[in-house]
């Protein structure tokens, strides 16, 4: 009788089947974990020291930032009531007191509170009748490059206003000219010292004109605009009648009080 093959399914086989395809798995796994093992270290034999390098100076380079940034708070509010003190200085006319405290307010302080503060103590300067040291002072504010342009400007021009006798009158117009022009926030002051200049080298027809769109600009201040309008009128420039010209137009323009544009007059028959 003829025996029948064995069947590779049968359940006999099965067991030892699962039993070697666990062991496959699990050196798999074991192989698996051992690569992943000799690669982490390989990294970190080859890129260790870089790394936490690198983290450690990213760190430090946090904490510098973060106390930089609060030495540089702490040192703003020091300078701000040390300015704040030699205001009160200031007002209680102090004024030796007050240069002092300004002086300190310069040593540490950032480049526009600086030279906020230099141009105080030029004040007080020229308060204390010392001239040449408010001349200084004002000269270096309006050559420093680090300085804010409009403390630059107003340095300038208080250093030319405080000297304008001891001048060439070229030399005034050479250095306000620049904002000696309409638009400009110096506009009137600069304006006024060009103009005296000109009158200096006799150039009235030059003046003139100038003290006229002085007069005109209702940006600059009213007392300065009175004494533009005077100069202008001894030169011959009537801006009396242009500003009141000027008035009478803006007045037309209003609407009248039943709420419409003024009516022409009508014309007689």
């Amino acid at each position: 009788m003829a025996l029948r093959p064995e069947d590779p399914d049968s359940s006999e086989n099965k067991p030892a089947d699962k039993k070697k395809a666990l062991q496959d798995d699990v050196f798999l796994r074991e192989v698996d974990d051992a690569l992943r093992e000799d690669e982490l270290k390989s990294f970190v034999t080859r890129y260790g020291v870089p790394l936490l390098a690198a983290i450690v100076i990213g760190l430090a380079g946090l904490g510098g930032y973060l106390w930089w940034d609060s030495s540089q708070k702490q040192a703003a509010e020091e300078r701000g009531e040390k300015y704040i003190v030699a205001l009160d200085e200031l007002e209680s006319q102090n004024l030796e007191r007050a240069d002092e405290q300004l002086g300190l307010v310069i040593e540490d302080s950032g480049t526009a509170s600086a030279a906020s503060a230099k141009l105080l103590r030029a004040g007080i300067a020229l308060e204390q009748d010392r001239p040449k040291d408010a001349l200084k002072i004002y000269a270096e504010v309006a050559a420093d490059d680090s300085a804010p342009q409009p403390f630059r400007d107003l340095a300038m021009v208080r250093e030319v206003a405080a000297n304008f006798d001891e001048m060439e009158p070229q030399a005034v117009i050479d250095r306000l000219k620049p904002l000696a022009v309409p638009g400009s926030p110096w506009f009137g002051v600069a304006g006024e010292l060009v103009g005296m200049a000109y009158l200096k080298q006799e150039k009235d027809d030059l003046a003139g004109p100038l003290f006229a769109k002085i007069a005109r600009d209702e940006d600059v201040p009213q007392s300065l605009r009175g004494r533009a309008r005077q100069l202008a009128g001894l030169l011959g420039v009537d801006a009396i009648e242009d500003v009141i010209g000027d008035e009478a137009a803006e007045k037309a323009k209003e609407p009248t009080a039943a709420g419409g544009e003024a009516d022409a007059a009508p014309e007689s028959d």
